[in-house]
């Protein structure tokens, strides 16, 4: 009797699954994306028409970060721009998210901005520093005074959302704050004196920004976020050819309300990764030098400060094929 039912099991996991690819299938793809230059370089590929020239019925959503992060978890979305540790915060705390592609690395973007009279990070001993604890720009911190011989121990916490760290640092409330880009620019030309001293080009790698997709989706429809991958190549060349570069950037500032002199600046800060460059990173590595590794000290971040309370298994989160598939 076992075989029948083991069959009969298959059969309706089957139509199951058939069930749901049709239903997945006839909506278009929801991915959500929000005000970072490794993930505002999508708008280049929804300008042009390239997901429907690639056969692949996308749409985007327009979000602050956290807020869709949010709606990722809730379900709402097949897909997530995220960092790498955030993705593993949103999987242990929501839903469970494959990063299938890396867009970049922070490579400057990211930083601890400090007062006028403060010119180092040692300088920061004893002083108060607003960050959002427990979020990306923490462990950022943690590694620029890890880098300088302090410790957490060594500096008062105060917990400030991101976006409203350049006004904390105005008020005179703290003497540095931790954030990323515009957040971190806006600190620099809203307090005179104020300084950059430490930020994410002292550790390429820390901080990873991919796509994340939810596993059944990816399960479903990994033919379509194929399309999906290949047309964010093509984002990349048209963004690093000398020829089209500047029409890129003029898309990329639109989309934030910012002149493209501006928001060249802010590209610079971004290591947006060529597909030989991204095909590395998904590879083994030690420290910060692979999506693997890096996500695993995101990971001892994440709980070591109680952000959840069980280490991760990484590798469910990270499935490299599409892109190694190139």
């Amino acid at each position: 009797m076992i075989k029948p039912l083991r069959t009969l099991a298959a059969a309706v996991a089957g139509l199951a699954i058939s069930v749901i690819s049709f239903a997945t299938q006839a909506e278009p793809l929801k991915i959500g994306y929000s005000d970072w230059p490794g993930w505002v370089a999508w708008e280049v590929g929804i300008e042009k028409g390239w997901f429907k020239k690639a056969g692949v019925d996308v749409e985007f959503e327009w979000f602050d970060y956290v807020a869709s992060m949010d709606a990722f978890a809730a379900g709402k979305l097949d897909a997530v721009a995220m960092t790498n540790g955030d993705t593993l915060v949103t999987g242990a705390t929501g839903a469970r998210g494959v990063m299938i592609l890396i867009n970049d690395y922070s490579n400057g973007n990211d930083m601890v901005v400090a007062r006028a009279g403060i010119e180092s990070v040692k300088e920061l001993k004893g002083k108060k520093i607003g960050v959002e604890v427990g979020f990306v720009s923490h462990l950022l911190l943690l590694d620029a005074l890890e880098q300088n011989g302090l410790s957490e121990e060594d500096v008062e916490l105060v917990n400030v959302p991101t976006n409203e760290t350049p006004q904390v640092l105005a008020s005179g409330d703290v003497d540095a704050i931790v954030a990323w880009q515009p957040n971190s620019g806006m600190a620099l030309q809203q307090v005179p004196g104020s300084t950059a001293v430490f930020s994410s080009a002292d550790q390429p790698g820390l901080i990873y920004d991919v796509l994340a997709v939810s596993p059944v989706s990816l399960a479903v429809n990994k033919a379509e976020w194929a399309k999906v991958t290949k047309v964010w190549y093509r984002i990349v060349d048209y963004i690093n050819n000398p020829a089209t570069v500047d029409d890129a950037v003029a898309i990329m500032a639109a989309r934030v309300g910012l002149k493209p002199s501006e928001y060249k600046e802010f590209i610079k800060g971004t290591k947006i990764l060529t597909l030989e460059e991204a095909k590395q990173f998904f590879k083994e590595g030690q420290g910060y030098k692979s999506l693997s590794s890096s996500s695993k000290i995101a990971d001892d971040f994440n709980v070591a400060n109680k952000v959840y309370g069980e280490p991760q298994d990484i590798d469910s989160y990270i499935d490299g094929s599409l892109t190694l598939g190139l």
